[in-house]
């Protein structure tokens, strides 16, 4: 699943591209209608995909943002502004072209579930082979309350601070510190790749339990995943799997990965151990974290 630095790759790629240009009109793939007539909600959430499409005609989009995971594209028509809301899911990639056939990747070509038509004539296109992306349409962060209850951005003054204070409520005290650092309430954008490399250049157990981390050892982690962040935002993130950023391009950061996905510890040669937390698989070298 894309993180902040994949997904800034993304809106920095974006903004440049389409900031200023209008939404002639929007349309939808079957897929999304059908989820919609079965009682579903693919892709486009909280809005039917016809309204959908019939507001976002004439649009204006004046800004591209990124806050946490989540992409914003700041609209306005008629002098009244709104939010169009994205989050890439664990497929979801953004192409602006000419024609459909620009897209040279069949895998992405295949699964295109939006096409933004945009009077200057050029295709905004999102694609998403698993379909866990999403779209909302909303007059404001508030019509969201998920929105607002996001981490401060890692590079905010108040972000560390905001990190150990959540650190010491019970709710966290006793979960594995990978859990809690991959919590979006807890730090913004942080997943599982970042986590792991974090946690092993900390030589941290990713199942250590946070109240066993003295404070020092927290900023030092918060600190530590600020770094790779900044990292691999540098790097345009890391093309694992079906990442891509916009028109395919791939970033350059899974070259510098030093546990996520390694059978080897590079800095002992031992055979790295897994262990699911949060759901998700957990990577560890058992002589280097503790």
């Amino acid at each position: 699943m894309p993180e902040l630095p994949e997904v800034e790759g993304v809106v920095r790629a974006l903004a440049p591209t389409i900031e200023g240009k209008t939404i002639d009109r929007v349309e939808f793939s079957n897929t999304i209608y059908q989820s919609f007539a079965e009682g579903k909600q693919c892709i486009v959430k909280n809005i039917e995909p016809q309204t959908f499409e019939q507001v976002m005609s004439g649009m204006k989009i004046k800004k591209v943002i990124r806050r946490a995971k989540y992409i914003y594209f700041e609209v306005e028509k008629g002098g009244q502004s709104y939010l169009f809301v994205n989050h890439l899911g664990m497929t979801g990639a953004w192409f602006v072209v000419q024609h459909l056939n620009e897209i040279t990747e069949g895998k992405f070509r295949k699964h295109i579930h939006a096409i933004f038509y945009l009077t200057s004539g050029e295709l905004l296109v999102f694609s998403d082979i698993r379909r866990f992306g999403e779209m909302r349409f909303i007059s404001s962060i508030e019509d969201h309350p998920p929105l607002l209850q996001m981490a401060p951005e890692p590079f905010d003054e108040s972000a560390c601070e905001h990190f150990l204070k959540k650190c010491e409520l019970p709710k966290y005290l006793n979960k594995p510190i990978k859990e809690v650092i991959m919590d979006g309430h807890v730090i913004s954008g942080c997943g599982n790749i970042y986590a792991t490399e974090a946690l092993f250049k900390m030589g941290i157990h990713p199942g250590r339990k946070t109240s066993r981390i003295s404070k020092e050892r927290k900023v030092q982690l918060f600190e530590t995943i600020r770094t790779i962040l900044l990292e691999s935002i540098e790097m345009g993130g890391s093309t694992i799997s079906d990442y891509r950023n916009i028109n395919g391009e791939a970033g350059g950061m899974q070259h510098r990965l030093k546990m996520y996905g390694k059978k080897i510890c590079p800095n002992c040669s031992s055979n790295t151990k897994s262990m699911t937390i949060a759901g998700r698989t957990s990577v560890y070298c058992p002589k280097c974290q503790h």
